[in-house]
């Protein structure tokens, strides 16, 4: 049975305290007043430039447009600045929830495959997934706020902007606040739903003594996969793509759908090779790791596909209301949006090609944490630009999202990990996952 370090308990509350004094603060120091939105731009832009260049600038453009584009714009600039800590919780809240969901879709791959190499590894992955309650809690709360309009990152919400967008107007029947909370209702109710049926039947097989619960498992993980490929679509296009609701992607879902796969699967390699390292998981061999490792590799190269696939169409078709996704990401995330590129990519091609490198635990934790930290970039590029468009930094309240739900799941995670014994005993496949030798 796993214990929970103290060390590490310690190390996870320290970091959600930093995590929330870090958002607080972010909160606290968000605008309140157009004039105050205006000062901080205009702050910044002394900091850059020096002077009052941008106080003259300013007044320049006031002069010169005045009146109502004027006020819509320094509306549009208090926005923005207001969702900056809000689009900080929320990219930290969804991307280590992505981070659960992805491990429990390859864990009912797994279990539905019948494979006989990963049941050694069923517990890491039952534990990683249990953050699918606090952390989909977490989320759904934001929606809710969101819809309450606590916030302004989807601006379809808002029903004067609706009453002025006719595209807006023809999403309606889809793009309703009623609707979107009920389709996120379903969606965390069944992935969860998911997640305990099969946890209970996972350690219900141990006590068994016959294979039926393995069998019940096997089914539900399969209807459960038909499910998911649905849902998780759908989340996709509620959760992220409805931020910039004029733009659509027919590959958004698929692209999500890479980017959480992969990110779970480098948790579940990291984490294993830690209780390895502890002296748990004693049957987990550099075999189970270089197949992890190999998992890794492939979904970053589809993950790749998939990124240049939806770009290479949108870029060569040109069409205004498609392209500018791309647009505004090369004009002001330029620093993100291709570090993230080099990190999701070219990194992994070249670091977890050879296939030696892939038994070596170390360099896989290296990897691992590069491939993380690059798909926190691409959540951080899906959201920030339709929610805090060019005044976006990376800042305090930024780290405080990484801090607060890096320590939330991190305890959560090892909790769940000393309720159960980390080796699965009366699995059918277990003694050929013990010997699996690559």
């Amino acid at each position: 049975m796993y214990t929970f370090s103290n060390r590490l308990k310690i190390g996870s509350f320290i970091a959600m305290a930093l995590g929330l004094i870090c958002l607080a603060t972010g909160f606290l120091s968000a605008p309140s007043t157009v004039e105050e939105a205006k000062a901080i731009v205009a702050a910044a832009h002394d900091d850059h430039h020096g002077g009052g260049h941008a106080e003259e600038g300013s007044h320049g453009t006031d002069d010169a447009h005045g009146g109502e584009h004027d006020a819509s714009h320094d509306e549009h600039l208090l926005h923005q600045l207001q969702n900056r800590p809000w689009a900080a919780l929320y990219v930290g809240a969804f991307f280590f929830f992505m981070i659960a969901l992805g491990v429990l879709a390859f864990y009912a791959i797994q279990r539905a495959a019948q494979a006989g190499w990963s049941p050694m590894l069923f517990r890491v992955m039952e534990g990683i997934t249990a953050y699918l309650v606090p952390g989909g809690i977490i989320v759904f709360v934001i929606l809710v706020l969101s819809v309450l309009h606590m916030n302004h990152m989807f601006v379809w919400m808002d029903a004067d902007t609706v009453a002025h967008d006719k595209l807006l107007q023809g999403k309606a029947g889809y793009l309703n606040p009623t609707f979107f909370l009920i389709r996120a209702a379903i969606f965390l109710g069944g992935w969860i739903a998911y997640r305990e049926i099969s946890r209970r039947l996972s350690l219900a097989q141990d006590e068994s003594d016959d294979n039926s619960n393995f069998v019940k498992n096997f089914r539900w993980s399969a209807g459960f996969l038909v499910f998911y490929l649905i849902t998780e679509s759908m989340m996709s296009w509620d959760w992220i793509m409805s931020l910039d609701p004029h733009w659509f992607s027919t590959l958004f879902g698929w692209y999500v759908f890479a980017s959480m796969f992969v990110s779970g699967i480098t948790t579940i390699a990291i984490i294993a090779i830690y209780l390895k390292s502890k002296g748990y998981l004693e049957n987990v061999n550099d075999s189970h790791i270089h197949d992890l490792a190999k998992f890794m590799f492939a979904i970053s190269i589809f993950w790749t596909y998939l990124w240049f696939s939806q770009f290479m169409l949108i870029w060569y078709a040109n069409i205004p209301e498609e392209v500018t996704y791309y647009i505004a990401r090369f004009q002001d995330y330029k620093l993100p949006f291709f570090t993230m590129l080099a990190m999701n990519f070219i990194f992994p091609l070249l670091v977890l090609m050879n296939s030696d490198y892939k038994r070596v635990n170390w360099f896989v934790i290296m990897a691992g944490i590069v491939v993380l930290l690059g798909h926190y970039l691409d959540v951080f590029n899906m959201v920030m630009p339709a929610t805090v468009g060019d005044q976006w930094h990376f800042g305090v309240p930024e780290i405080g999202g990484i801090l607060f739900f890096g320590g939330l799941f991190v305890f959560w995670v090892f909790n769940t990990l000393t309720k159960a014994p980390l080796q699965p005993k009366r699995n059918p496949f277990i003694e050929e996952s013990r010997q699996f030798h690559y």
